[in-house]
């Protein structure tokens, strides 16, 4: 269940939703939040990757990427993308302006493809879902963001300032 995947007194949750496990731009940006784990762990908080596709192509991810499998979350129908209401389609997944972003961060794509293989794509249906982040304090929503479209992630300094960053008194 969504719920129990961190502490919903206390704990503090980042949950980013990759678009798919084969998504070129998603190994992108979950080789940023492999770089960024440390900071998350030590101020607590945990961090949730979820993927549309089966258990098996989210192994490809973390074994060729390499990412942390215990931090990654397999959903092959879909049902956190429907139920935070995140955006799908052939439009926003090809055709969105925000896709330009991409070409600003050549260097740190190839970087994070070179192991790339298109064998973690999942069905056909699936390529045309969007992703988005979401932190958590507890049950408390404290940030949301809707990626608009391929490539659209949330800015990572953004985040790390919402739960990382110890508020000055």
């Amino acid at each position: 269940m969504f719920k129990d995947l961190w502490d919903q007194n206390e704990g503090t949750a980042v949950v980013v939703l990759l678009r798919h496990f084969g998504c070129p731009l998603c190994w992108e940006l979950a080789s940023a939040l492999k770089d960024l784990k440390p900071t998350f762990d030590s101020a607590g908080v945990k961090l949730i990757a979820i993927g549309v596709g089966t258990p098996n192509k989210a192994r490809i991810l973390a074994e060729r990427l390499p990412f942390p499998l215990d931090c990654l979350y397999a959903d092959p129908h879909r049902k956190a993308y429907d139920a935070l209401g995140l955006y799908y389609g052939l439009g926003r997944t090809f055709f969105n302006p925000t896709i330009a972003k991409v070409f600003s961060r050549s260097e740190s794509f190839q970087k994070a493809t070179k192991n790339y293989t298109i064998s973690a794509t999942p069905d056909w249906s699936s390529i045309f879902q969007q992703g988005g982040t979401f932190v958590f304090k507890g049950k408390e929503l404290l940030y949301a963001r809707k990626d608009e479209g391929t490539g659209d992630h949330a800015p990572l300094d953004e985040i790390i300032d919402i739960c990382c960053k110890v508020p000055v008194a």
